[in-house]
């Protein structure tokens, strides 16, 4: 089971550039004449919004393409022009891996994406209903309304910009759930700052791999040479290319001894972390993790619920992940109770966890963790309604339970230099449990933040810990451990953390 590590970017949809010299034939008057192209790739990040919680929000991204200065047709950036659906609200400190297309050299004046489809599971944290559809302190699963806004063009800075053969570019898209959200919970893109375009630097700065991840089937395997080819839940095939410096991470030891290339195998279900795009479209692997094999059913999920039932844990999970979506549906709520014999384990992939920090049994469980769960075979069954309101629901028995990295936003309220950790108070989007009998809104709660030297920053004065100052606003990715003893009830060790820029909160 496993969750890839990923580059520190909230509020961002990466869109980068890899040269390529596959053949396209296009006009003149501002593209370049036939056999001269390089690869435009996108990915995906979020900006989570102010207010509700919102536990899922998911749309499908319909369209992409760019339109040259003059004399062609526009170019697609969509494989096949398969739509991809997109649960934005796993990529605040994340980034999705979305499609790859080989555009021909030239000027392009603008960019265009097209979405449809929003899907939103919110927790209404706010004093009343919200726009008499949400009840106060309530679960609710919605299908909003696209404001005249489902098509965006994008012409401004950096546009126009120049596509150069074998010469990388990117493009730095942001997706600002706060901005697109409504008060009356319809979905508006065109508002100010609501999705922006930015172009990335030649040269990005040190940290994890930008691309962004993917996961999918395992279709073939090639040693010579050492590549796979995977497809996604939404129909989308990739080549994957490999070297001496990929990993290979929470591979069991039932499937191969080594965490190597050799671990591989047709109908695994594997996570890819892309590092880049090779010139031929072949994507290139930083790291690859194991998710399940065919035979198993596996699900990712944020814990919004803990309870017991003749003493046995009861976790609800909002589901983010599943290689079966419509038995276990994306944005549904899943009841998994906890056998007394279930395994836990940290995949921390090659980050190294800091000593004293547990997820050894049902008692380190804590609302706000992503974890990832086995499903007994043959337990899985409907649930009774939860409510008018609720989103669909299931039951099931976990024998695994892997904790798995949370993204987590807030503001910060102490820096303790000497320890490399601070303290941030989340906003409302975050440890949104599944009721409060007391009736009353979310409380922010106070989170220890943690860091070491494998630590990636991003978006502050100065990316390092240093960088650090009070009352700014910070986004993290990492693991999530109750600590009832120490001084904040839970502490997150920080994998990857993003400053986040002023005005979106």
């Amino acid at each position: 089971m496993h969750r890839a590590r990923l580059l520190l970017s909230v509020g961002l949809v990466l869109l980068s550039l890899a040269g390529c010299n596959n053949s396209m034939s296009t006009s003149s008057n501002g593209v370049s004449s036939p056999g001269q192209a390089s690869q435009v790739s996108l990915s995906m990040t979020d900006d989570p919004p102010n207010g509700v919680t919102v536990l899922f929000f998911q749309i499908s991204l319909t369209a992409a393409y760019l339109t040259p200065a003059s004399g062609s047709s526009n170019v697609s950036l969509l494989t096949n022009n398969t739509p991809v659906q997109v649960d934005v609200t796993q990529l605040q400190a994340l980034s999705a891996f979305l499609s790859t297309a080989n555009v021909a050299t030239g000027t392009y004046n603008s960019l265009t994406l097209t979405f449809a489809n929003p899907q939103l599971v919110i927790f209404n944290a706010s004093d009343a209903a919200i726009a008499s559809t949400c009840p106060l302190n309530t679960v609710c699963q919605l299908t909003p309304s696209i404001d005249n806004s489902a098509s965006l063009t994008f012409s401004t800075v950096p546009f126009p910009v120049s596509v150069a053969q074998n010469t990388p570019i990117g493009f730095l898209l942001d997706f600002h759930l706060n901005q697109v959200i409504q008060s009356d919970l319809s979905v508006n893109l065109g508002v100010t700052n609501g999705v922006t375009v930015d172009e990335l630097p030649s040269t990005p700065p040190l940290g994890p791999p930008r691309f962004g991840f993917l996961v999918g089937t395992v279709e073939t395997v090639s040693t010579n040479p050492t590549q796979f080819t995977v497809q996604t839940r939404d129909g989308r095939t990739f080549t994957v290319d490999t070297s001496s410096s990929t990993s290979y991470a929470n591979f069991p030891s039932s499937v191969c001894a080594m965490s190597n290339f050799s671990c591989l195998a047709s109908g695994q279900i594997v996570q890819v972390q892309v590092s880049s795009v090779e010139m031929n479209g072949t994507l290139v692997a930083a790291e690859v993790s194991y998710v399940q094999a065919a035979s198993q059913q596996v699900v990712e999920g944020s814990v919004i619920g803990l309870s017991t039932s003749n003493g046995t844990t009861v976790l609800k999970l909002l589901l983010h992940w599943s290689p079966d979506a419509g038995v276990l549906p994306f944005g549904g709520v899943a009841s998994a109770t906890v056998s007394s014999t279930a395994s836990f384990s940290v995949n921390s992939s090659n980050f190294t966890i800091p000593a004293g920090l547990s997820f050894a049994s049902a008692s380190d469980l804590l609302v706000g963790q992503e974890v990832e769960v086995n499903v007994v075979a043959g337990s899985l069954a409907n649930s009774s309604s939860l409510g008018r309101w609720a989103p669909p629901s299931v039951s099931f028995t976990t024998d695994a339970i892997e904790l798995q990295p949370s993204q987590i936003t807030g503001s910060v309220t102490a820096i303790d230099a000497s320890a490399a950790s601070f303290t941030i108070t989340t906003f409302p989007n975050f440890f949104a449990s599944w009721s409060n009998p007391s009736g009353m809104s979310w409380t922010p709660m106070a989170v220890t933040i943690d860091t070491t030297s494998q630590t990636a920053y991003e978006g502050l004065s100065t990316d390092s810990f240093s960088g650090l100052t009070m009352n700014s606003v910070v986004s993290v990715r990492g693991w999530l451990f109750s600590t009832p003893s120490a001084p904040t009830p839970s502490t997150q060790v920080a994998e990857t953390l993003l400053g986040r820029p002023s005005g979106f909160f």
